[in-house]
This record gives C-alpha cells, sequence and structure tokens, in this order.
C-alpha cells in the first residue's frame, strides 16, 4: 500500500490532482489518500500505519513546514518519501532540481533542523525566514488572496514595495555574540537552505546538511529605492550576493535580526506579523 498524505489546499486548491501524479511513477501500486489538513499530527499519524505501507507526503513548502514542525528531529521509525505538488516547491529545487521523475527520501531533510522563536514559541523550519519586503510580499499576498481566488502575482508586490509602500529599515544583526548595525535595510534572511520565495536563490551558498549545521543570513541594503529594485531580480539569478555594496553575508549559529519599526515575516511561507526581531538557532546536539 502506498499512504499518500496530500495538502488538498496546496497549489491553489489542486493538491490532490498533483498528488495523483505520483500514480505515474508507481504504476502497479494500490494507493490510499490522506488529507493532512485533517490529521491533529503527523507523527502520531504516521505510527498508527502498517509498518509495510509505503508513505508519501505531497504539497509544497507549507505543507512541508507544518509536518516539519509535527515530527523534527524526531525519529519516524521508517522512511518517509515526498513528491512536490506546490505552487513554489522552493525544498525540492533545493535538493532536486526541476526533475520531477522520482520520489525524494525524507528523513535526512528532517532530522538537525534549526528552530525560529517567534513571541516566545518555537518554530522548525526547512527553507528559510524572510524578515523584510519579502515578509511584505507575503503578508500583502495573503491579503489579496482573502479577497480574490485570481493567482497572485509576487512581482508586481515587490515592485510596487521596493518603490512605494515598503520602507527600509535600520538593522540590528547579532552573529554568534558579534553585533553589526545597518541603514536601509530591505530584507535580511535566515536561510537554512538556498531557495525561498517562490524561486529566489538569495543564499547559493548555504549548504542545508552542512557539518556544522550553520544558518546564512543575506542583507540587502540601499538608501535609494529604484536602485534597489534594479538589482532585486539578481536573488532569482543566485548573484545578489555578488553586490558587496549592497549585499552582505553571515554564517553563523546564532543569529538575531532586530529592526527600528516592527514589520511581516514569513517562515517557509507561512506569515506572522508586526514583529520586531527574530531569532534564529542551528541545531545542537
Amino acid at each position: 500500500m502506498i499512504r499518500i498524505l496530500f495538502n488538498n489546499k496546496a497549489n491553489n486548491k489542486h493538491g490532490l490532482d498533483g498528488a495523483k501524479k505520483i500514480e505515474e511513477l508507481l504504476p502497479g501500486e494500490t494507493f490510499e489518500y490522506t488529507d493532512v489538513t485533517g490529521i491533529e499530527n503527523a507523527y502520531d499519524f504516521i505510527k498508527t500505519l502498517p509498518a509495510e505501507d509505503t508513505v508519501v507526503l505531497t504539497g509544497g513548502d507549507g505543507t512541508l513546514n507544518h509536518f516539519a514542525n509535527d515530527v523534527a528531529n524526531r525519529p519516524l521509525g521508517r522512511d518517509v518519501f515526498y513528491f512536490p505538488s506546490g505552487s513554489g516547491n522552493d525544498f525540492w529545487v533545493d535538493v532536486r532540481g526541476t526533475s520531477r521523475d522520482s520520489l525524494l527520501k525524507l528523513n535526512p531533510y528532517l532530522e538537525k533542523l534549526p528552530v525560529t522563536v517567534v513571541d516566545g514559541k518555537n518554530y522548525y523550519y526547512l527553507n528559510g525566514i524572510g524578515y523584510g519586503i519579502d515578509g511584505y510580499c507575503c503578508e500583502e499576498g495573503d491579503r489579496q488572496r482573502a479577497l480574490s481566488d485570481k493567482p497572485i502575482n509576487y512581482t508586481s508586490i515587490a515592485i510596487k514595495g521596493l518603490l512605494f509602500k515598503f520602507k527600509p529599515r535600520h538593522a540590528k544583526i547579532t552573529v554568534d555574540g558579534e553585533v553589526h548595525e545597518f541603514d536601509n535595510v530591505w530584507l535580511a534572511p535566515v536561510m537554512n537552505g538556498r531557495y525561498y520565495g517562490g524561486g529566489m536563490n538569495v543564499a547559493p551558498m548555504q549548504d542545508r546538511l552542512n557539518k556544522e549545521r550553520t544558518l546564512s543570513c543575506v542583507v540587502l541594503k540601499d538608501k535609494v529605492p529604484l536602485h534597489a529594485l534594479m538589482i532585486f531580480p539578481k536573488i532569482f539569478e543566485g548573484k545578489l550576493v555578488e553586490c558587496k555594496k549592497n549585499c552582505v553575508w553571515f554564517t553563523g549559529k546564532d543569529i538575531t535580526v532586530e529592526y527600528d519599526k516592527p514589520c511581516a515575516m514569513q517562515i517557509d511561507g507561512e506569515t506572522f506579523l508586526n514583529i520586531h526581531s527574530i531569532e534564529c538557532h542551528a541545531y545542537r546536539e
């Protein structure tokens, strides 16, 4: 039995359609589908399944994030596989590229995950935390989604944010106890992987399975909005870090980002509003 754990809300409520593509990879098998939104805790649910069942999780980065927070850093006692069926699929692109011709064993990527602390609560994450205009884009996207079923144009949101809507912050960034301060900061994500935000390769040198499990913080700063807009597309190309005048890169195990004014943040696509600071910690034994 192939047990498919899918999220029907994924990919603009086409999650089941995406999940059924797994049948093309495993012809002749028997499938049973379970919507993860109806499961109280994925870790407890998996423990109830017969040992002979093959478990496959499918969805996008949001689905992965919720699953990871249920099971992170705990032994599953069985292999769990993954197949992408979301709208962005940053995790999949990071570890597999664009090919979707096979399943991925998920277990190694659910171990030794970093944690961020938001309002005193711990959240594990797989890809990255957007804090700045990237968080604003998620906030605005959520607002538009609540008003209409039309696809969200995040590129348009980002352009309007850079030119008119979002105001850069003064940032205090502490990396393993060392303090750095910057004016006119547009974003300062703390990354476990390379990609976030639907294809933004903001941290091309980050390895999510690096031996030390260090995180990367990438700071984009510019006092001229139009110039920030001009270099923003480099994020998608993985070339933002080449802009030495406007981009600073940090690597460490404990990273805190504090802004002088609150703004939205996102954790693997889930939005949090009015956040003054984020505190991120790499996994420790």
